[in-house]
């Protein structure tokens, strides 16, 4: 590593969080500042649970940055917006995704297309983009740093109601390795997270049904996710300590899949 390259400190980063206004995102967002991390909540639509996410975090220096990630332009823009707020953007995590039902067999041709060029354009182009802006300014800056990307579960044992959904997350794992793999002389460390099956605000409907017992049967803890669990996976992985796992992929799943 370069002389001149600042060393990742544990606490007082800069940390962009995307997809943060709640859920999975909160709760990483709130990792990081418990910490004592500087944190850049991001959101496209959901401003008010943005807005309650930051006022919620404790400690200082934190901001809130709102863009549509399908907008290369955009995601350009709010890369500097967060650097400049946070003084330097140390840690990024790809955290926003969409995911739009598109079964083929009852879809029609056009919404399978839209489903396709929708859920690529935010979960592949925009986590593309955005991981190049921050390396980038990393570089520029002379800052050791760390991109998590949060991929999924269903990237290896399918998503057939939602195949783009699967699809892009596959994607975005490979896309992590490749980074790894190019950014390492710049002193950065890329890595992705694959959860399972999450309690969040989003499927809180489907668990309450009857549905919700097989979800939960997946696991053989006979029960799903906890979005603080999938914080704590991203806080080591973006942590000092974490750099000899650059490239991986880490499962968190509750044994609900296991891969070889």
């Amino acid at each position: 590593m370069d002389h001149g390259t600042r060393e990742l400190a544990a606490t007082g980063r800069g940390v962009l969080v995307t997809g943060a206004s709640r859920g999975i995102g909160r709760a990483i967002a709130t990792a990081f500042a418990e910490q004592g991390d500087r944190v850049a909540v991001h959101c496209t639509v959901r401003g008010p649970d943005a807005e309650r996410t930051l006022a919620e975090l404790p400690g200082e220096g934190h901001v809130l940055v709102a863009g549509d990630l399908a907008d290369p332009a955009r995601v350009e823009a709010l890369a500097a917006e967060a650097e400049e707020a946070l003084g330097g953007i140390d840690v990024l995590v790809n955290n926003a995704a969409v995911m739009v039902a598109h079964p083929l067999p009852t879809t029609s041709y056009a919404d399978w297309q839209a489903a396709w060029q929708h859920t690529a354009a935010v979960n592949l182009f925009g986590a593309a983009n955005l991981a190049y802006c921050a390396a980038r300014r990393m570089i520029d800056g002379g800052r050791e740093g760390r991109i998590v990307n949060i991929g999924s579960r269903g990237a290896f044992r399918g998503e057939p109601d939602h195949p783009a959904y699967g699809a892009t997350k596959a994607a975005l794992h490979a896309l992590g390795q490749s980074l790894a793999v190019s950014l390492a002389p710049h002193a950065i460390a890329v890595a992705s997270v694959a959860p399972g099956f999450v309690a969040t605000e989003r499927v809180a409907g489907r668990l309450e049904e009857e549905e919700g017992e097989r979800i939960r049967a997946q696991s053989p803890f006979g029960r799903v996710g906890t979005p603080q669990e999938i914080a704590a996976a991203v806080l080591h992985l973006a942590s000092p300590a974490a750099r000899w796992s650059s490239g991986a992929v880490l499962d968190v799943n509750g044994a609900s899949y296991l891969r070889t």
